[in-house]
């Protein structure tokens, strides 16, 4: 009997150890936003000035932000214009917030990768990177390789992914890339991703880390999937491609979850 009692109080500390720990997760920690923008495409269409305003609407949005982040295509295949590119850095550095870049397959094109890739380290930020910001841990990472774009065979997505998320040591991490490592699918018909092979290597790899989330772009449609345990949030674009309208994705973390809420913008 005096066993029993025992265990039922081992049982009920921890029961109100688990509920305290929850609830100062949810009321105790200030949640932690960050934003998501993805195919900007400059040099296409009036995306120039699209960006412009939703620039103007993260830079008014009234609660703090930790970084704005990039998800590729930041240009359509004109990399190496210099007037584009000025005019880019010109729009986007106008953020109050940091913001973290990484290439799509119109950013470092498979054609002229080599020097794609040397303007784009030159001018945004190294092809895998981390930063973090309010104990969070945003890693960026060019995924092209693996969704086979092309070879690159001076950079390994997986290893150096693989070496951000050790150095990230448990933290919450969120990473960012550009073409969903899933199948596409458009005009009633289902279109093969990434590589089998890739894919499963991938998701792997983040089951193996605490990441919270993993956000891209590319498909310029609003989408959910999920790696495992992880899920996959597909922004829409701000470019005019396909009649789309501007977009931009805020997200908050708090509790161990992230949950967004998707902006459009007139």
């Amino acid at each position: 009997m005096a066993q029993q009692t025992r265990f039922k109080r081992i049982l009920l500390l921890v029961f109100i150890f688990c509920i305290t720990t929850a609830l100062c997760e949810e009321t105790g920690n200030n949640p932690v936003y960050f934003v998501q923008i993805t195919d900007t495409h400059f040099g296409l269409y009036d995306n120039s000035s699209r960006t412009e305003k939703i620039v103007a609407q993260i830079n008014a949005l009234p609660f703090p932000i930790s970084c704005v982040l990039h998800t590729g295509d930041i240009f359509s295949d004109n990399i190496q214009n210099e007037k584009i590119l000025a005019e880019s850095k010109a729009i986007l550095t106008k953020l109050k917030a940091p913001i973290l870049f990484v290439p799509g397959n119109h950013d470092i094109h498979k054609k002229t990768a080599a020097s794609d890739g040397l303007t784009y380290t030159k001018n945004f930020n190294p092809l895998v990177e981390s930063k973090e910001y309010n104990g969070m841990v945003f890693i960026t990472v060019f995924t092209e390789p693996l969704s086979k774009h092309f070879t690159d065979q001076d950079f390994n997505p997986l290893q150096a992914l693989k070496t951000e998320l050790e150095k990230a040591g448990g933290k919450p991490v969120v990473i960012c890339h550009h073409t969903p490592s899933v199948d596409d699918f458009y005009l009633n018909k289902v279109h093969r991703g990434w590589p089998d092979e890739a894919r499963m290597k991938w998701i792997t790899l983040l089951n193996q880390h605490n990441v919270k989330a993993v956000l891209a772009g590319h498909f310029h449609r609003d989408e959910l999937h999920w790696l495992g345990k992880i899920p996959l949030y597909v922004c829409p674009p701000v470019s005019a491609a396909f009649g789309r309208q501007a977009t931009f994705r805020i997200y908050k973390y708090r509790g161990g979850n992230v949950s967004y809420q998707t902006q459009y913008v007139k």
